[in-house]
């Protein structure tokens, strides 16, 4: 499967990321031949292989569910630049967000 420069570009804007034409052009040969990889898998015979979820003999290893004092909040914020009624003020980081 042929992933296009277009595709690159469409997703880095999409994760606000900005790359050179040069960049573009290696990241769709690079993720073309990593698809190209993966897809050859498809080519492996299974049959007879059991379905596996994990190839690790373990169990699950669950903590007992005990309730425990939180941390003090006025000592977790004294070194946050910005708060209001305990919540962390961020600048905004989606288009047309405004003042967060």
């Amino acid at each position: 499967m042929k992933i296009s420069e277009e595709d690159v570009r469409h997703v880095a804007s999409l994760s606000k990321l900005s790359f050179s034409e040069a960049e573009t052009a290696e990241f769709a040969t690079t993720l073309t031949k990593i698809v190209d990889m993966v897809e050859l898998l498809n080519e492996v015979d299974t049959t007879g292989v059991p379905v596996t979820a994990t190839m690790a003999e373990r169990q699950t290893v669950v903590r007992d569910d005990v309730a425990a004092a939180g941390d003090d909040r006025d000592e977790l914020f004294k070194n946050v630049p910005q708060a209001e009624n305990y919540y962390i003020k961020v600048p905004a980081i989606l288009e047309d967000g405004g003042d967060a």
